[in-house]
């Protein structure tokens, strides 16, 4: 499996992501239910997510949102991560805003943009046997330099945009701040850190 590589929202770095599986972005003509890496179950309240996270994500999710409304869970099964960083977080605000919880299930996994994505759930819960990776972001400068997310001191603007997104997810500043630098730090843009159970609960991961 390929670590996908976290990436930085500004104008001065063009990050390049790789992605280890894709997903149809089409609705199926045989399951009008399925929309990209979202697919709602027949209770019409849940939803199973498995998959990268793309450009076109959040807008399949709208269009879900809109022909079911009454969608209050997001099982996960698998999502690596993202290759578009910036839908991934207006997605997974979204998903905030909207009062939805996350559900990550049995033998589950998430990583890197992933993680960022499961944190949008009001309630935050976990079966066994699941795996919670992180990792730093890399990317390029604008001179063609590859640069990562620890070549830039505690409080850079660079390390804004995320910390901002877990505060508006209902972390507290601090909260917000360890988890990122956590992340950045734990492991490089092109490894993986899999959380232990005393990480999950020192980070405030799940809120079961």
């Amino acid at each position: 499996m390929k670590t996908i590589l976290k990436s930085i929202l500004f104008l001065f770095l063009t990050i390049s992501l790789a992605s280890s599986c894709n997903k149809d972005d089409d609705i199926t003509a045989n399951n009008a239910k399925t929309y990209g890496i979202f697919k709602v179950l027949d209770d019409n309240l849940t939803v199973e997510m498995n998959g990268v996270i793309n450009s076109k994500s959040l807008a399949k999710f709208n269009a879900l949102h809109k022909a079911f409304p009454t969608i209050t869970t997001i099982n996960i099964k698998q999502c690596d991560g993202s290759m578009d960083d910036e839908t991934n977080l207006k997605l997974s605000a979204k998903v905030h805003q909207l009062g939805l919880h996350t559900h990550l299930l049995d033998n589950g996994l998430i990583a890197s943009g992933g993680v960022d994505f499961f944190l949008a759930g009001i309630e935050r819960s976990a079966g066994v046997k699941t795996k919670i990776g992180v990792h730093s972001w890399a990317g390029e400068d604008g001179s063609g330099k590859t640069v990562t997310a620890t070549d830039f001191p505690v409080g850079h603007a660079y390390h804004l945009p995320y910390i901002n997104y877990y505060m508006a997810v209902g972390f507290t500043q601090q909260q917000a701040a360890d988890f990122y630098y956590f992340t950045i730090n734990i492991a490089t843009a092109d490894n993986i850190h899999w959380m232990t159970n005393e990480e999950i609960k020192a980070y405030g991961m799940l809120t079961e």
